[in-house]
């Protein structure tokens, strides 16, 4: 295909917990690159300061967590004019804070859990079982599921090491969706089954045995539902170019969102290729896609 960009740049590794994920992340998204013609300079950022290789044309963002889906990377490329791939400074500031994310979404009547900003532990409305998040983290870093009033002093603790505050919310019994959208594009609908009682940072990167179903079993009117509400998050969050939603689907089919991905993990068996590789979007193909989408 006819190409916008000659010489690109893939922004990796960066300076949040979720460093690791995001080294794995660039190097797919770089070879996805090369495979499709373009030529291709991986940049790892160890600091929050941004030197470009020269002649570079366009920048394809591969940062998780802070100081890449935060909006700070995304502010520095915009002060340069140097086009860049996902959503602008202002929407990944949004997106990246789940109660500024629950807010905008509350705005817009999209279905979100019922959920409370704590700074002491004592101040807790929300009985258990809930889920205890600091605001602005990815990767379920700080995240934990509650079931025993004796867990939440560790479980809190832990998420305000991270943030300052917890973002707690009650917990929605059911099932684990995810819905990617790339290009006005929404995707097959993904089901995460986990061998553990959730979808935590052990079910997403080490046991190695959580189970994914693309596309997942649900009827014609539950997709359709999904994908709508996927999009209109997409919307509301004023995201751009690829992003991925997550839900939770109670036993009587009531969705939630939990959280909009503007940067999600992008190894070839991450959630959003499996999805696009379902819909007939191979891996080199779904990134030179994202890379045409750069703009400034």
């Amino acid at each position: 295909m006819a190409r916008k960009w000659d010489k690109v740049a893939v922004l990796k590794g960066g300076v949040s917990s979720e460093r690791e994920v995001s080294l794995r992340s660039g190097a797919a998204i770089a070879k996805g690159l090369r495979e499709g013609g373009y030529t291709v300079e991986e940049v790892d950022l160890t600091s929050v300061e941004l030197t470009l290789p020269a002649d570079v044309q366009a920048v394809f963002v591969a940062l998780h967590g802070s100081f890449g889906e935060d909006g700070g990377i995304q502010q520095i490329l915009t002060d340069l004019q140097m086009p860049f791939t996902g959503s602008g400074a202002e929407s990944c500031r949004v997106a990246f804070d789940k109660v500024l994310t629950r807010d905008r979404l509350l705005e817009n009547g999209i279905p979100v859990p019922v959920g409370e900003v704590v700074s002491v532990s004592s101040d807790r409305k929300i009985p258990v079982p809930l889920v205890v998040k600091p605001p602005r983290e990815g990767s379920s870093v700080g995240c934990h599921l509650v079931f025993e009033e004796c867990e939440w002093e560790v479980a809190f603790a832990d998420a305000v090491r991270h943030s300052g505050v917890a973002l707690v919310e009650e917990y929605i019994p059911g099932r684990e969706l995810t819905i990617g959208v790339v290009d006005g594009q929404v995707l097959p609908v993904v089901e995460i089954k986990t061998a553990s009682k959730w979808y935590d940072f052990n079910a997403k990167y080490v046991t190695g045995d959580t189970q994914y179903v693309v596309p997942a079993e649900l009827s014609p009117e539950t997709t359709d539902e999904l994908q709508a509400i996927a999009l209109q998050t997409f919307h509301c969050l004023e995201a751009e170019g690829f992003g991925r939603i997550d839900f939770r689907l109670t036993p009587e089919g009531k969705p939630y969102v939990l959280e909009l991905n503007s940067i999600p993990g992008f190894t070839a068996t991450s959630l959003l290729p499996k999805a696009a590789q379902s819909a007939g979007i191979g891996f080199s193909e779904l990134c030179c896609r994202i890379m045409e989408l750069a703009s400034c």
